[in-house]
């Protein structure tokens, strides 16, 4: 890791730190950042916080494959046609204006207010990235090569297996990385407002009811911490797996 990029959340815990220390906020309600890390720590190492970090990995996990599993074939397939993309254009930025929140009711009248409801939301939202993105790697893929291969003979499937599918991979894995990012949020605000015994969502509304205020913090600082550790080991393997990119 670079060294530049500690500057930035250095300087932010640094302004944390005066503001809370010179009073600017009552520290009751903003605790400083040193009280608030023991706490992550403590939250951590006891065992205390583990469960429901778990349980919000997996609902973000099935989310996000089921997304995968609905989203990435769907975008290659309206992608590989530009009059079938432009047909549903219309459906699908129209789903894609609607906020996913406004989906709870609908999902909670379907699907009950267990798992299935906070997985179906949030899967919504994050195939409607997946598609779109797909879509749109295949439909901008570089059509030289594609009339280089026509020319020497291969087939409308062949092109598109061999070409349009990889030169579409950097989109679609924004996609796949936006998706993902998108499956943690909305789990996260499921946990919060949706009936749950358990998850990181449902520990921040236990510990604001509660006023247990350097505890919430420290949970919403371990979901961030969550989200960028899941950022990062995407990027890295897309840049595996995609290394010819940008090339």
């Amino acid at each position: 890791m670079k060294k530049s990029v500690l500057i930035g959340p250095a300087i932010v815990i640094l302004i944390w730190f005066l503001i809370s220390n010179l009073n600017i906020v009552d520290k009751f309600f903003l605790p400083d950042p040193i009280s608030t890390f023991k706490e992550l720590f403590s939250l951590i190492f006891n065992g205390t916080i583990l469960p429901d970090m778990v349980l919000t990995l997996e609902r973000t996990i099935s989310a996000f494959i089921i997304a995968l599993i609905i989203g990435l074939p769907l975008g290659l397939i309206l992608g590989s046609s530009r009059k079938l993309y432009e047909s549903f254009e219309f459906v699908i930025d129209f789903f894609r204006s609607i906020p996913a929140t406004a989906m709870f009711p609908l999902f909670l009248l379907i699907f009950g207010i267990e798992d299935k409801s906070k997985i179906g939301v949030a899967a919504f939202a994050s195939v409607l990235i997946i598609l779109f993105n797909t879509a749109y790697g295949v439909i901008h893929a570089k059509k030289s090569r594609a009339l280089a291969a026509k020319l020497m003979g291969a087939s409308k499937i062949q092109i598109f297996r061999f070409i349009y599918f990889w030169e579409s991979l950097p989109q679609t894995f924004i996609g796949l990385r936006s998706a993902l990012s998108m499956s943690l949020i909305i789990i996260v605000v499921t946990e919060m407002f949706i009936g749950t015994y358990a998850g990181l969502g449902r520990k921040i509304i236990d510990f604001q009811i509660t006023y247990n205020i350097t505890s919430l913090y420290a949970v919403i600082l371990l979901t961030g911490i969550l989200g960028y550790l899941i950022n990062f080991i995407f990027i890295y393997t897309e840049k595996k797996l995609i290394h010819w990119s940008g090339k």
